[in-house]
């Protein structure tokens, strides 16, 4: 009985306090918003393909965040309007009874029961559906344009193109999704002020530990054995030579015999690499340290990196993961040759023409005022350059000639981005010592212990060299790769 008294005070007092502006504006606000939710969120469910960033703001972000702000406003107006009356000394101390057998009460407020449901129902929904938007890809690449641009046009281009963001950058569980959040929020006021970084700092210093992201796919201590590689090069010469490079990588992992190879020597269970870099992007590292499985460090201190205590001091000491050979897996930028050569190698750029990797290097690193001129002069460079140097060529070869010119340009495209201050070699790659010093950043054979030892600078301790640079390697033909 007691209940069923509550009940109808509450009912009473709801009934008589929601006769407010402020809660009849939330009424409509709600009802408005939910129904446009609604009717496009099915919009949503039958068009092909994510939606466009701007549209999912809309969607998944403005539209939740109106319907939540008219949810609060109905509260509020029967707060205020109670507040009114006690100040107003009219609030009364038993409120007028209600009439449930009156049929337009009785639907009101069986309207208003339903509709409460249906109002959690849709705010859970669009609370799923805001998160996961913010969660896609569309949104981390498109949304920011011009900061993510050049980080996007990577990530198109890579081997993890078709992972999303989130598996990387946050990961299972609500901890780091948390932090993450926090952390989009400061990058939503650098945005809106216009004062993140140009380019974006890299490495990202409070990214996730590899172990917990990238090991939930690839595991370093499974055993992988070797892996041959071979790499495709052409020369700067008329008929654009090709020269083949082949290498077995001794990939390693955990063996019979132990740990074995580069994962195995580097991220084995049982023991440990620290090491001391002084510069942002580490890449000056003067000091290793190497714990093995009985926990005895040796310090590896190199006697060609000239740094003082105070920079030792101020110097980050990290714990070496994937990330510190493999820091651009997703993210990675290319220089003009390299670029060149893998297009070529693909068909893309064709090898028929001419001084094609020559001219496509020269106009790559030409100085242009924006992007969109850059591809506009890089076309017309390789045009005009076959119109007058090879008429024979241009006339016969037409087709090849521009189809090689848009791939130059989009070259191009994809690794320069002025606005952010992008240009060729911004970021170093640390996988290998080709262009970058990479590997040698402690592998360089002057890195010494107490004791005399020194991390080894040996080719053979990652790699054995097959063919460099040869024109038609006979190891290719025995192996049965060529």
């Amino acid at each position: 009985m007691n209940s069923r008294r509550t009940l109808r005070e509450w009912i009473r007092l709801l009934y008589h306090l929601g006769e407010n502006t402020i809660s009849l504006v939330g009424v409509v606000l709600t009802t408005s918003s939910a129904v446009t939710l609604i009717a496009f969120w099915i919009y949503d469910f039958v068009l092909p393909g994510p939606p466009h960033p701007y549209v999912g703001i809309l969607l998944f972000l403005i539209l939740p965040a109106l319907f939540l702000l008219g949810l609060l406003l109905i509260p509020a107006g029967l707060f205020f309007h109670w507040r009114k009356l006690r100040l107003a000394g009219e609030l009364p101390e038993v409120f007028p009874p209600v009439n449930l057998q009156t049929p337009r009460i009785r639907n009101t407020l069986l309207f208003v029961g339903i509709a409460t449901f249906l109002n959690v129902m849709i705010f859970a929904f669009a609370s799923y559906k805001a998160v996961a938007y913010m969660d896609s890809t569309t949104f981390c690449g498109q949304t920011c344009h011009t900061v993510m641009s050049p980080e996007f046009s990577a990530y198109q281009n890579s081997p993890h193109s078709r992972v999303e963001c989130v598996e990387c950058h946050i990961g299972p569980g609500a901890g780091w999704f948390v932090r993450s959040k926090l952390s989009g929020l400061r990058q939503v006021f650098a945005v809106t002020f216009h004062t993140y970084s140009r380019p974006i700092p890299s490495p990202v210093k409070y990214l996730r530990p590899a172990r917990d992201t990238c090991e939930q796919c690839h595991w370093p201590q499974r055993f992988s054995g070797d892996k041959i590689i071979v790499k495709t090069n052409y020369k700067e010469d008329e008929k654009n030579t090709l020269m083949t490079t082949a290498v077995v990588m001794k990939i390693g992992g955990r063996a019979t015999s132990g740990s074995v190879g580069i994962h195995g020597r580097h991220l084995d269970d049982g023991s440990l690499i620290h090491y001391l870099s002084t510069d942002e992007r580490r890449q000056v590292i003067p000091v290793v340290y190497y714990t093995d499985e009985k926990g005895k460090t040796v310090e590896y201190v190199s006697t060609d990196v000239k740094v003082s205590k105070q920079e030792l001091e101020k110097g980050e000491k990290r714990t070496m993961d994937c990330i510190d050979c493999h820091n651009r897996p997703t993210h990675a930028f290319e220089l003009p040759a390299n670029a060149v050569d893998l297009q070529m190698s693909r068909g893309l750029i064709s090898p028929e023409l001419p001084y094609i990797h020559k001219k496509a290097v020269e106009l790559l690193n030409g100085d242009y005022t924006d992007r969109d001129s850059a591809q506009k002069l890089i076309v017309e460079g390789i045009e005009n350059y076959y119109r007058t140097s090879y008429p024979d060529v241009y006339s016969g070869k037409r087709t090849l000639i521009d189809q090689s010119a848009e791939n130059v340009a989009k070259i191009y495209l994809r690794n320069i981005f002025p606005n952010m201050k992008m240009s060729w070699g911004v970021y170093p790659n640390n996988l290998g010592h080709h262009d970058f010093p990479g590997c040698f950043r402690c592998h360089d054979g002057s890195h010494t212990s107490a004791d005399g030892r020194t991390i080894s600078n040996d080719c053979t301790a990652c790699h054995n060299l097959l063919a460099v640079y040869d024109e038609n390697p006979k190891i290719l033909s025995d192996l049965g790769l060529r």
